[in-house]
């Protein structure tokens, strides 16, 4: 896979700047994780850094919270509960991880403060995130909160104290957006691909993959611990695909910052063994540019998303490791209609909306809440709930978004 910058379709500052970076590296290569976090999260020209606009029906991809309220009070009523659960300390701080452009922040907060204003009184709400241009788009959302009673706070989460959060670490399509390594199998051996740079036309670089021996040992140790062997038989020659090392990172600055509470990640993805299946010979790295998605890194850059499937399986191992005890994994659908969305279903079945802007308003909701159970798409997101620190009795209790929804 190839291609030369095409400066009306990508920006070309950082296009230049990525290729200076490998001009100047030992070998004249950088691992494709280095790659997509330069192209993603530069501070001065990575896409994040720049298009926190374009997230959306109008841009180049949409998520949940773009939906409607409902995702977020959904979720909120999830919080609630642990909060219960966890015998109502104060604070319960909910840190939420990639926060986008904090549509669902706000949404969580509105409702939480209509209908659950005693947790309110216990809640502290902390922001990570890294891109400097959604960070301002978070803060001119959260404007609309200046009239609620609430905590909210921005952090790194490597300024968070170590053991200093009670309550729930949590993300929706975040994991899925940090820098994979890509690895291939070249004659029965497991090699990492690498991205070069070349100048063509107009001195502009022409980026390029070659392989090589892998950068860290960790990416061996990782196909070890989640059992699969690559570089047996069914694997065909050239069968390539991606490592996430930098989840396991995250996950792991987690874990060591939460003292007692929960972790739940929601995102998409598989199991290692469908992940790493025979089969899915070409990964699962997806671009997404205007609503329309490819598997062209090397294009678009700095305009367009880059994102990988999630390896579920190796962050429930990771948890392990680092004192996440595993709680459960559903899908979205199921999480979903656990927390009540069949109920408001039926109730806007029942809706007695008599003009025309509400008949509409309630259609538009009906389509929003389809959308978030939609097997073919949100619906069959992943959402794992991991734990650390709850006591024997604490532990007992089963989560609403993980019970069977009644039918």
């Amino acid at each position: 896979m190839a291609a030369q910058l095409d400066e009306q379709d990508s920006n070309p500052a950082l296009g230049n700047l990525i290729a200076r970076q490998i001009a100047e590296s030992s070998q004249q290569r950088l691992t494709f994780a280095t790659y997509m976090d330069l192209a993603l999260y530069h501070p001065q020209y990575g896409y994040y850094a720049t298009n926190a606009a374009v997230i959306g029906a109008k841009g180049d991809f949409f998520t949940s919270p773009h939906l409607g309220a409902d995702f977020g009070e959904l979720l909120a009523e999830q919080f609630v509960q642990m909060w219960e659960i966890m015998q109502r300390p104060t604070p319960f701080t909910l840190v939420e991880m990639g926060a986008g452009q904090g549509l669902l922040a706000v949404d969580i907060l509105r409702y939480l403060q209509h209908r659950h204003p005693t947790f309110v009184r216990s809640l502290e709400y902390i922001i990570v995130e890294r891109a400097a241009a959604l960070i301002a788009e978070q803060q001119r959302q959260a404007m609309s909160l200046k009239d609620l009673d609430v905590q909210l706070r921005w952090s790194s989460l490597e300024a968070l104290p170590s053991h200093s959060i009670v309550g729930c670490f949590f993300s929706n399509e975040l994991v899925d957006a940090l820098p994979v390594h890509q690895i291939s199998l070249v004659s029965g051996q497991l090699q990492e691909i690498y991205v070069t740079a070349t100048q063509g036309e107009n001195n502009t670089p022409y980026f390029s993959e070659v392989t090589g021996e892998l950068s860290t040992p960790r990416l061996a140790a990782y196909f070890e611990r989640i059992g699969i062997a690559l570089t047996a038989k069914p694997y065909p020659d050239c069968y390539r695909s991606e490592v996430n090392l930098a989840a396991l990172d995250w996950l792991q600055t987690v874990a060591e910052r939460l003292q007692r509470g929960y972790v739940l990640t929601i995102d998409y993805g598989y199991t290692s063994a469908r992940y790493y299946s025979p089969t899915r010979s070409q990964g699962t790295l997806q671009c997404y540019y205007q609503h329309t998605h490819h598997s062209n890194p090397y294009i678009h850059i700095g305009k367009q998303d880059i994102t990988a499937h999630v390896d579920f399986t190796a962050l429930e191992q990771q948890g392990a490791v680092c004192g996440l005890k595993r709680v459960g994994f559903t899908q979205q659908s199921l999480f979903l209609m656990a927390l009540g969305l069949g109920d408001r279903m039926a109730a806007l079945s029942q809706s007695t909306a008599s003009t025309m802007q509400d008949i509409q308003a309630a259609l538009r909701q009906r389509d929003a809440l389809h959308l978030l159970i939609n097997p073919m798409g949100l619906g069959n997101f992943g959402v794992l709930v991991q734990a650390k620190g709850l006591t024997s009795s604490e532990s007992v209790h089963s989560l609403k978004g993980l019970t069977v929804p009644a039918s």
